[in-house]
Order: C-alpha cells, then sequence, then structure tokens
C-alpha cells in the first residue's frame, strides 16, 4: 500500500512539472552565475489587502506590513501588531508563508520584523532508487525501484526582515530594512544579506506618495558546497494613492505603482529603457465606514486580482483571489491574512 501510493506521487503530472523545475534549478546551481530573478521570491507581495489591489501599496500602507512594502510607513502604527498569511499555489504545491510583529519605539520610531517563507516540501528523490537489473545503462520494464531508497527533501526561500522606521515630521516618515535571505535546494543552500531604504510622504491628508529602494546595495547570494554567486540587483518601487469621499459614509481609493528594475528584462516586462525595465501594478478600494472593504487590481504579472476585508474589534481579516489566466492547471491563488492590534491605552505610543 505505501509503496504505491509512493509511485502515484511520483507520476503524477505535478511531479513532473516540480521534476522540470527543480531540475532547471539545479543545472543553475551547478553551472555558471546568473544574476537576473534571483529575487523572485521576494516580489511575491504579502497581505490580504494590498494583493487584493494588485499589489499597488507603496504609498498606501501603515500596519505592520510595511516592513515589506515600505519601510518608512512602519513608524505610523501607534500600537504594537501582529499579522499572519498563507497562501497556497500552483494546485497546493507552493506554499507562501508570511507573519510579521511590530512595536512602536518612543514618540517618533517603530522596531518590526518580517518572516518569509516559499517552499516546496516532501519533494522525492529517487536518483539512489533506480535498479538497472541487466545493466544496460537504460530503465526497461525489468527495472525495479527500490522503494527504501527515496529519499525527501525540501526546496525553500526565507527572508528575515528587520525594520527600522522614523517619523520625521507630520508628513514625512523614512526607515531601513536588514534582510537576512537564506535559499535551501537539496544538498545546496545559500546565505545573502541586504538592505533596503524607504520613505513615504502625505502632500495632503488624502494624497500620498511612497518609495521603496529594495535591495539598494545589491545582495549577494553565495551558495554551498558550489560556491556559485547570485546577485539580487536594486528594485524601485514608487507609487501614489488617493482617498476620494463616497457620499457621507465611504470612501474609494484608486492606487498606482511602478516596479523598476535593472536586470535587463526586455520580454517580462510592461516597458523597457535598455536594461531598466517598468512594471505597474494597480488598484482600486472601497471602504465603507472603516468597517468592510471591497477590492479590485491588476498586478505586475498581468493578473486581474480580486479582495474584500473585515475590520473587527483588535482583528483585521482580509481576502485576495487571483487567477492564472489561459492556464487552468496552474490554479487560482487564494490568499488569507489576519492582523491583530493591540489598541489599548497601555500599549499606545508614548507622546501620542
Amino acid at each position: 500500500m505505501q509503496k504505491s501510493k509512493i509511485a502515484s506521487l511520483i507520476l503524477n503530472r505535478r511531479y513532473l512539472f516540480l521534476f522540470l523545475f527543480l531540475a532547471s534549478s539545479l543545472n543553475l546551481l551547478a553551472q555558471g552565475t546568473g544574476n537576473k530573478y534571483a529575487g523572485e521570491f521576494l516580489a511575491i507581495g504579502v497581505g490580504g489587502r494590498p494583493l487584493g489591489m494588485g499589489g499597488a501599496y507603496v504609498s498606501l500602507v501603515s500596519d505592520v506590513t510595511a516592513g515589506y512594502w515600505n519601510p518608512g510607513a512602519l513608524a505610523r502604527i501607534n500600537y504594537p501588531q501582529f499579522s499572519l498569511m498563507h497562501d497556497e499555489r500552483f494546485g497546493n504545491l507552493v506554499n507562501y508563508d508570511y507573519g510579521s510583529v511590530a512595536l512602536p519605539w518612543g514618540a517618533n520610531a517603530s522596531l518590526g520584523l518580517s518572516v518569509i517563507r516559499l517552499g516546496v516540501d516532501d519533494v522525492p528523490n529517487t536518483q539512489g532508487a533506480w535498479r538497472d537489473l541487466n545493466n544496460n545503462g537504460y530503465f526497461d520494464n525489468g527495472d525495479r525501484l527500490d522503494y527504501s531508497q527515496i529519499k525527501f527533501f525540501n526546496a525553500a526561500d526565507w527572508a528575515f526582515i528587520l525594520t527600522y522606521s522614523k517619523n520625521h515630521s507630520e508628513k514625512l516618515s523614512y526607515g531601513v530594512n536588514l534582510k537576512v535571505i537564506s535559499r535551501s535546494i537539496d544538498y545546496g543552500s545559500a546565505w545573502g544579506i541586504g538592505f533596503d531604504v524607504g520613505a513615504i510622504y502625505n502632500v495632503s491628508p488624502k494624497f500620498r506618495l511612497g518609495a521603496n529602494l529594495m535591495d539598494i546595495t545589491t545582495t549577494l547570494l553565495a551558495w554551498s558546497p558550489t560556491g556559485r554567486k547570485e546577485l539580487i540587483t536594486p528594485t524601485a518601487k514608487i507609487g501614489g494613492s488617493y482617498d476620494i469621499p463616497f457620499f457621507t459614509t465611504g470612501r474609494i481609493t484608486p492606487a498606482l505603482d511602478f516596479d523598476v528594475r535593472f536586470e535587463n528584462r526586455k520580454f517580462a516586462s510592461l516597458a523597457n529603457v535598455g536594461p531598466v525595465s517598468f512594471d505597474m501594478h494597480a488598484g482600486l478600494e472601497y471602504g465603507f465606514k472603516d468597517l468592510f472593504a471591497l477590492r479590485v487590481g491588476y498586478n505586475d504579472v498581468k493578473q486581474l486580482t480580486f479582495g474584500a476585508g473585515v475590520k473587527l474589534p483588535k482583528l483585521n481579516l482580509d481576502y485576495s483571489f487571483a487567477k492564472f489566466d489561459g492556464n487552468d492547471q496552474l490554479g487560482n491563488t487564494h490568499r488569507i491574512s489576519v492582523m491583530f492590534t493591540l489598541d489599548d491605552e497601555k500599549f499606545r505610543r508614548k507622546g501620542k
């Protein structure tokens, strides 16, 4: 029974897709140095609210998720906050998880810690399990699979982000991220350290501008045991958002962001000028009395996104949905996030 179960997993078409993905990754691990897309798992995004708006959030963020979207905005929280998100992709094949915590520090600053993991778990490795019984160098019908020799491993990317943010004035705040990145796939692993710098500016109480310069010094990933090097090149996220009153009980907030990259993405971007590429995120949110919200967006991988959120005492629940158009085998993406705020006077920021 156990053998047939393992065999069915190996022959499943989803595992074929995974095998091809892992084979290409291992090939890159063993050959040369490639910099393009090295930090792509950091571009997925976090939080049901921003992802429901297509990721147009660099100027709109004012909560604990600022550690990811814009470290400059983290200083705008007045109470400790915690956030969690789970996302399953490609027919539950890939797990994407996020957690963060942020604390006000003094009258004008905040500290935060965010953790991101993208992983494919329990991958069967059959390299040492096949037995070439007739010794012809090929796997024939008479050959056998030694199930006791099948080993399982995980392929995972981790990011640990430490954030410091400060309010310079009522309109301007800025911040910095220290990022520690870990990647592993079977026998190989890599580590790297990078920095982000962000700022957010209120042009008016309703109009905001934001910028996040990610991996500003370029992030080096060094693989062991191969010694291969990867570079995560800088990305500039810039955007704006505006609140429009809707009758007396609601508001409509359009937001627009652009990702500016320097990886020579000529064919995988909205537009490019030489090695510099540009991608767009657009989002629209309707909020009613700060109780619930409906959202729609369009992201950089040409997905139409939808979302909704409910605000309860001390708790925000948010959901977003994205569909992979033209390929039903990839499945849809559902994201659910929760954010908890210690909204109590004894936890309130000092000086506020």
